[in-house]
């Protein structure tokens, strides 16, 4: 029985043979043209192509929170963090998943710096915690580096109700709980949340509202006001 397929002459190798079999190059005779590209697979894509590599997780983290500052919550787009961070989108679903993931990294690294708090109040004798807390909380808003950060979190909180639940989430769990532990008072929680409120409270009028006097005011002077309140809010009599 005779088939269409020969054997290989002398001229031609067995590798020529199977390299033969598994790409498919021009018909003989034909003018040699452009290869089409290989099409793309699903899922994590691959170094050469997707800017993958030593420290590409952290220049996604480091466009995502500019694109978060630049345009808020709800006009950020993965495509968008990608691009300022040189990969391609899928490797930021990888990275992080979805848009309210990437927030929540976002917001955890920006606000990493204030959940120091709850050291600051047990450094010393809890009589004098509201001025530790009170310098150490404005204090981060008056240096730019920590303040700008800080900031789009802020902006992005009171503008959309998915970045506001991750915030709440972050500010609850890490440090307000975390606070309410160290007091000796009753509803401690409590206390710690009205410490939080007077603070955020002179932190939205100094810095993202602005006004004044309150927002040129000598940063020694603003802690020696709002510092006993806030160490009533911590400590103080209810009642008195």
């Amino acid at each position: 029985m005779t088939t269409s397929e020969e054997p290989p002459t002398g001229d031609q190798d067995s590798s020529e043979v199977q390299d033969s079999a598994e790409v498919q190059g021009p018909a003989q005779g034909q003018a040699d043209g452009p290869t089409p590209p290989a099409p793309r697979r699903r899922g994590r894509p691959a170094r050469t192509d997707a800017g993958d590599g030593p420290g590409a997780r952290e220049r996604i983290l480091a466009a995502a929170r500019a694109e978060f500052a630049e345009r808020g919550y709800d006009k950020a787009s993965i495509r968008g963090m990608a691009r300022s961070a040189g990969v391609d989108p899928a490797l930021v679903h990888h990275y992080f998943g979805p848009k309210e993931r990437i927030f929540a990294a976002a917001v955890e690294t920006a606000f990493a710096p204030a959940l120091d708090a709850q050291a600051v109040v047990v450094q010393g004798p809890l009589d004098s915690a509201g001025e530790r807390l009170t310098r150490f909380v404005l204090g981060l808003w008056e240096d730019p580096v920590t303040r700008e950060p800080l900031l789009a979190i802020v902006r992005s909180a009171v503008a959309n109700e998915a970045a506001a639940e991750v915030f709440r989430n972050l500010v609850y769990t890490r440090l307000m709980t975390r606070i309410a532990a160290e007091l000796t008072a009753t509803d401690a929680q409590l206390r710690s949340e009205l410490a939080a409120a007077h603070l955020v409270g002179v932190i939205m009028l100094r810095h993202v509202i602005k006004i004044e006097p309150l927002a040129s005011r000598e940063i020694d002077q603003v802690v020696a006001m709002v510092a006993p309140a806030v160490q009533r809010h911590l400590t103080g009599d209810p009642a008195g």
